[in-house]
């Protein structure tokens, strides 16, 4: 494989070869096809496709998220986003902070809410000295539960007027960082809604749960590499390393190395790894032509 077929090869699955996303339709088979994505590009750049580069159907000149308020593509785009949410089709992580939006498909949220959500998600975090929790963060989730989904602006005013958006982000970012909560609305007038991800997709949930490490990490890597169709083990450890010790990532890629999930392809001048090609069963025509008539 040279570099300008892979290059290709990724174009065409993230829909950066002038065939842009556009329908809900659409955004469900992007999001199926690649598994998972950030809204925006990063910076520094990681191999990841991105959600505003599939509307726009081309990666040239694509919104960071610091710009996205003034890009009508990128305005566009979070709508369509926004309708994945709604219909559970697609959900978020706060993997990259809160203003580019990391999404995974229903279909593989599960191996990620094994990976990083809390394991009794219905038992409510108690703040302390050793939590990952405060007591802001604690009120908001009693909040939520009780009342959600609930918008941003009137869980302020439920927790009192005098306390800052800063601190409520603060808040919901420690929440949202293990899936406690998920965003599941979003308008310009109330901005976004929150309710307790266990009572949004219990089903996940409880897959999730099932779910062992190893069974998620493995599952993950062979959807990633099946999105990118390629990549070097390094940018690999980048991804998964934002979420699980890289340590780990790296044992995963061995066993599946092992275990002939993956393998080594050359491209270019590098060696990457990539799920390994299904077999091509060749029919009895094929192989004796001769013989069928």
């Amino acid at each position: 494989m040279t570099d300008f077929e892979l290059q290709q090869a990724r174009a065409e699955k993230w829909h950066l070869d002038g065939h842009p996303v556009r329908t809900l339709d659409q955004a469900h088979e992007f999001i199926e096809s690649v598994g998972f994505c950030s809204m925006y590009p990063l910076r520094p750049a990681v191999l990841l496709p991105t959600f505003v580069g599939a509307w726009v159907g081309a990666d040239d000149r694509l919104p960071p998220w610091q710009h996205a308020f003034e890009d009508s593509r990128a305005q566009a785009a979070t709508e369509l986003m926004v309708r994945l949410l709604r219909d559970r089709a697609a959900f978020e992580a706060n993997l990259f902070g809160e203003n580019n939006n990391f999404l995974l498909a229903a279909s593989v949220f599960p191996f990620f809410y094994a990976l990083v959500g809390e394991r009794s998600p219905k038992q409510p975090p108690k703040p302390g000295p050793r939590s990952e929790y405060s007591q802001l963060a604690s009120d908001a989730f009693e909040l939520i539960r009780r009342g959600g989904p609930i918008s941003k602006q009137k869980l302020q005013e439920a927790l009192g007027r005098e306390l800052s958006l800063a601190a409520l982000d603060r808040a919901l970012t420690e929440l949202w960082s293990k899936l406690r909560i998920t965003r599941v609305d979003y308008t310009p007038s109330q901005g976004s809604s929150w309710d307790v991800l266990y009572r949004w997709a219990p089903e996940p949930v409880r897959e999730g749960i099932g779910f062992s490490i190893a069974e998620a990490l493995s599952a993950l890597l062979s959807k990633y590499l099946d999105s990118v169709v390629a990549a070097e083990p390094a940018e690999v450890e980048i991804i998964f390393g934002s979420f699980v010790p890289r340590s780990r990532v790296k044992e995963a890629i061995n066993l599946l190395l092992a275990a002939r999930e993956l393998t080594f392809v050359r491209v270019g001048e590098k060696s990457m790894i990539r799920v390994t090609p299904a077999k091509q069963v060749h029919t009895a025509m094929e192989r004796h032509p001769q013989r069928v008539r």
